[in-house]
């Protein structure tokens, strides 16, 4: 109980319950709204912390799992907030802006990052000094493009399982994407939004940059939290895959050394056995009798 206070009393000073003015509310965030205070609605913080509890829960869970979360904030006081965030926990994010079927039309997106990657790789080994230098200035002027608007998403192979998301108005777009897709979102939910368009909405002032920086340094330290679980375990099956290793390593080298004893001994107890099998009678020299024979043909 007592992390909850604290964790309360952070929000209550990063100003995480003001919301917006009460002619702009939604009427879906009544049940997350506390009160009005001069014309303007105030957030339950209550109700954030829970619901900030269960979308870190389910975070780790993804991240434990080795799937991806993409941070998106495309508003100017987000940008730099959730990038360092994003990239604390080599996370892929969106903050310049949204391209349309960044997620619907992902193979395309990944060819242009290719592209963006195939000109870095140019300028990097020297291949581009053939070119004249317009065409080079032209290269870096394409990529520094690119790379501004791809540079988050450069090491996304595939589509994420989940996307965070700052304001959640503001990036209908990524939203709609996302929920025809089928990927989990969560996100941060002002007064003037409709919670019910995102599976963990987190009642949150989507403005202020205190309060997304509290937000979105709140869920990275929780995805850190589930890689580092994932790390932990990956070690601790890579030792017990030594174990198992070194135990039938003995186990075969004591088989072998039961072998060849076997063999050794198998070869003493034949050595009055033929060649082919069975050990051979040994018939007692007769005596010829005196007489040279039977004595019969007289």
């Amino acid at each position: 109980m007592e992390n909850n206070t604290s964790l309360q009393q952070q929000l209550l000073e990063a100003g995480v319950h003001f919301g917006h003015l009460r002619k702009k509310w939604n009427p879906k965030m009544l049940p997350y709204i506390f009160a009005e205070k001069k014309g303007i609605h105030i957030i339950d913080l209550n109700k954030t912390v829970d619901a900030l509890q269960e979308a870190s829960a389910a975070l780790k869970q993804i991240a434990k799992s080795g799937k991806k979360v993409m941070f998106v904030a495309t508003k100017k006081q987000a940008k730099e907030i959730v990038s360092e965030c994003a990239r604390r926990v080599n996370m892929p994010y969106a903050t310049e802006r949204w391209l349309g079927g960044m997620l619907t039309n992902f193979n395309t997106v990944r060819k242009s990052v290719k592209k963006m990657q195939s000109i870095e790789k140019m300028l990097a080994d020297g291949s581009a000094e053939n070119l004249t230098k317009k065409e080079r200035l032209t290269l870096s002027r394409d990529k520094e493009k690119m790379e501004k608007v791809l540079g988050g998403i450069a090491q996304l192979g595939r589509l994420p399982a989940a996307l965070f998301i700052v304001d959640i108005g503001h990036e209908h777009i990524a939203l709609a994407e996302a929920k025809r897709l089928g990927i989990t979102t969560f996100g941060m939910v002002d007064t003037n939004s409709d919670p019910n368009k995102i599976d963990f909405p987190i009642p949150a002032n989507d403005d202020a940059t205190k309060s997304i920086a509290i937000i979105t340094n709140y869920i990275t330290s929780v995805i850190a939290e589930g890689l580092a679980e994932r790390q932990a375990a990956k070690d601790e099956e890579a030792g017990t895959e030594d174990v198992d290793n070194e135990t039938e390593k003995k186990a075969a080298r004591l088989q072998a050394e039961a072998e060849s004893e076997g063999g050794r001994r198998s070869g003493g107890g034949d050595r009055q056995r033929g060649p082919g099998g069975p050990t051979k009678r040994r018939v007692p020299n007769r005596r010829p009798t005196q007489g040279g024979g039977s004595g019969g043909g007289r």
